[in-house]
């Protein structure tokens, strides 16, 4: 039974959220540790600073849910319009049309520009209000599926209403807002400033925003901490983890148990998957594959469990990737590819930050790696490959050609399985194969379903 912090689960994995927001790194462990300080100046009770803490680090929890929208709509990087978003008073019309101008279809013609931008206004607020309920409903969600308070949940749908109204999902209004979601809104909007100069930035931009974004009263707060509280310092530190664990009420904290390991698992198989549409649940069902593989293959115990969470979370990397690739309906170009090449180094980054997740990462980050030696993004021989690592190869293949993609449709099972055994030897293990195919002739309409 693991002993590990559910916080420290979260605030690792949130790294992970700051790729798909295009924020630097550590960007929701900070903002945590900014709204955290703004609760203790407050003097909320430990039941409240312990919703407010889970709800600080899973604040983007429906951040990959808009990304395809985001794409679609500006046409050009989503996570550089995300990251953007924030740092622009995007409510003033001057600001926005400013915003639109930059990131839409950036790198199109003057008339693809246009044609973008005409759409993007006939589009209007409307569009605006989706991007932001879509992301916000799914953030709440994830939330409740790891088991945080319903507080916790309430103040992730609502941290992007804004004190005067002007916010969304539902454009609520002063003490309408939950408390928890006002100082969210003012710990990331700060975090994001603080990174681009400093305390006295991130001071700014709160005094500016006042009495519009910003609950006013929580914003005196901040101001009265002035630029030489500690808190700026903290977020310097070189140890966040430390940082994080020791913001978090110590009476309050929440044990990650196996039950909710695999809940933080599966939690995270749906940011991935949410990100594009042709990925849609595509972790399960690689985990779901495996799991019948490696029973064909004797496997079992923990070594079950360590591969089905692997499994889940094999593409976490792929939130670094921005939908006009993932989505592209044509042939990716040179450049396109080296990005989607990279995902398997970010889900070894991810993974290993996270005590009870790094005994998987190795495996998870091979799931591209070929027996000859000749996949990514290592290039590592089949040698260096484990049953696991191989299984999931196995698995991800199988569950890639199974499913449509953006250039191409679903195959049928024995037209997979023919392609699966040409790589035989070269791309993937034969002991893998041979477990699959007797899975397909014991159950096909069970591994069909499961792809």
């Amino acid at each position: 039974m693991s002993t590990v912090k559910l916080s420290t689960v979260l605030s690792a994995m949130s790294y992970a959220l700051d790729l798909t927001e295009g924020q630097p790194q550590g960007h929701a462990s900070r903002s945590c540790l900014i709204g955290m300080r703004v609760a203790e100046e407050l003097r909320l009770a430990a039941d409240e600073r312990s919703d407010l803490f889970y709800a600080l680090l899973m604040k983007d929890a429906g951040c990959s849910s808009n990304a395809a929208r985001v794409s679609q709509l500006f046409g050009g990087n989503d996570q550089d319009a995300k990251r953007s978003l924030w740092e622009r008073d995007w409510r003033r019309w001057r600001e926005k049309i400013a915003y639109a101008l930059e990131y839409t279809e950036p790198d199109g013609s003057l008339l693809q520009r246009m044609r973008r931008f005409a759409a993007l206004a006939k589009a209007g607020p409307s569009s605006q209000r989706e991007l932001f309920e879509i992301r916000c409903d799914r953030g709440a969600n994830i939330a409740r599926a790891l088991g945080v308070s319903e507080p916790t949940a309430i103040a992730i749908r609502c941290m992007d209403e804004h004190w005067d109204g002007g916010g969304y999902p539902e454009g609520l209004r002063r003490d309408e807002i939950p408390l928890y979601a006002r100082i969210i809104g003012l710990a990331q909007v700060t975090e994001i400033y603080w990174g681009r100069g400093g305390p006295d930035a991130a001071l700014e931009v709160a005094r500016e925003r006042r009495s519009r974004w910003f609950d006013p009263e929580l914003v005196k707060v901040l101001l009265a901490m002035g630029t030489s509280d500690r808190l700026w310092s903290l977020l310097r530190s070189h140890a966040p983890q430390e940082a994080i664990a020791a913001a978090e009420p110590i009476e309050r904290a929440i044990p990650a148990d196996e039950s909710r390991l695999d809940r933080i698992a599966h939690a995270f198989a749906l940011v991935v998957d949410a990100k594009s549409t042709f990925t849609y649940h595509h972790s399960d069902r690689v985990a779901a594959i495996s799991d019948q593989i490696a029973a064909e293959m004797g496997i079992a115990g923990g070594h079950r469990v360590r591969l089905r969470r692997a499994a889940l979370l094999h593409d976490i990397g792929k939130l670094s990737v921005p939908n006009r690739i993932l989505d592209k309906p044509g042939k990716l170009d040179a450049a396109e590819w080296e990005v989607v090449k990279r995902h398997p180094y970010f889900t070894y980054e991810i993974l290993a930050r996270v005590p009870v997740f790094s005994e998987f990462a190795y495996d998870a980050s091979c799931h591209h790696e070929r027996i000859d030696g000749r996949g990514y993004h290592r290039g590592v021989p089949g040698d260096a490959l484990s049953p696991q690592a191989r299984i999931m190869a196995t698995a991800d293949i199988f569950d890639a050609l199974s499913a449509a993609r953006p250039y191409r449709g679903a195959m049928p099972l024995d037209q997979v399985l023919g392609i699966i055994q040409q790589g035989r030897g070269t791309q993937l293990c034969p002991n893998t194969i041979d477990a699959l195919t007797a899975v397909a002739a014991k159950n096909s309409a069970a591994l069909t379903a499961s792809a």
